[in-house]
């Protein structure tokens, strides 16, 4: 890479923003002129969460906690239906990067993005919120009952969007089995959980892989999925957006409230 390349020799344009991390995206834009490739996730547009935000009640005038916000698709989505503030901590650098991209696009003068790994920061903060979105990052952590606890300290409203693990589901499906290890019981604040090891292989070569940190992340089953939020206060809790066949995994969205 030489130095002239890292010139735009073209009249400023919101898609040459983009097209600094052409090849990169995995979202797609809400403009039809503008192209994010090979983005083809409607992340700025995303029914689940419209679900979500509807089963809240709206986010107007709400201050939301957003983990991970990958390409600042929710974000986008939060501040156009009214949130007060939205306070998004990623910790993969070119992620935090094109969300900055985003953020001087669509002008979301109501969203903070911070760059950062965001476990750390819910374990020191004394902050609340009125919301927290999680969508796409539970199923990325080697802990990810440590951080439905500390989400459980910040906010008593919570959406989530995850995988989950299902035995017969991942070992019927030879794109996936190879993945995982078999799974385990495990024993967490005196309750037995059952999930498995999930590892990324190949996925990690990507440059615009958006995973975890770590080679591997594990997965809850369902069962152990819905009875930790349950351990950790929240009695409201309904569930939709289920595919128990998605390519990628068993996956539900989960809207839950004290």
């Amino acid at each position: 890479m030489d130095v002239q390349s890292q010139y735009v020799l073209k009249k400023p344009s919101p898609q040459n923003v983009l097209d600094i991390f052409a090849d990169e995206w995995s979202s797609a834009m809400p403009l039809p002129e503008l192209k994010a490739l090979p983005g083809k996730a409607y992340l700025f547009q995303d029914n689940r969460l419209e679900w979500g935000l509807e089963k809240m009640g709206g986010v107007e005038g709400l201050n939301v906690l957003e983990l991970g916000p990958l390409e600042a698709g929710h974000s986008y989505m939060l501040q156009k239906q009214g949130a007060k503030s939205v306070h998004a901590i990623e910790a993969n650098n070119r992620a935090f990067l094109k969300c900055l991209c985003i953020k001087e696009i669509f002008g979301l003068d109501r969203v903070r993005f911070e760059l950062g790994d965001f476990v750390e920061y819910l374990e020191t903060t004394q902050e609340r919120y009125d919301l927290v979105v999680a969508s796409g990052v539970l199923y990325h952590m080697l802990e990810p009952l440590r951080l439905l606890e500390r989400i459980s300290q910040v906010s008593d409203s919570i959406f989530l969007w995850t995988h989950y693990y299902d035995r017969e589901i991942i070992a019927s499906n030879p794109n996936l089995q190879h993945r995982f290890l078999a799974s385990t019981s495990f024993i967490h604040a005196g309750r037995q959980y059952e999930g498995a090891e999930q590892i990324y292989k190949d996925a990690v070569k990507w440059l615009g892989f958006c995973g975890g940190p770590k080679l591997t992340s594990r997965w809850l089953t369902r069962e152990s999925l819905l009875a930790a939020i349950k351990s950790c206060g929240f009695v409201n809790i309904e569930t939709s957006f289920e595919e128990r066949h998605h390519p990628h995994g068993p996956a539900i969205a989960i809207c839950a409230t004290r």
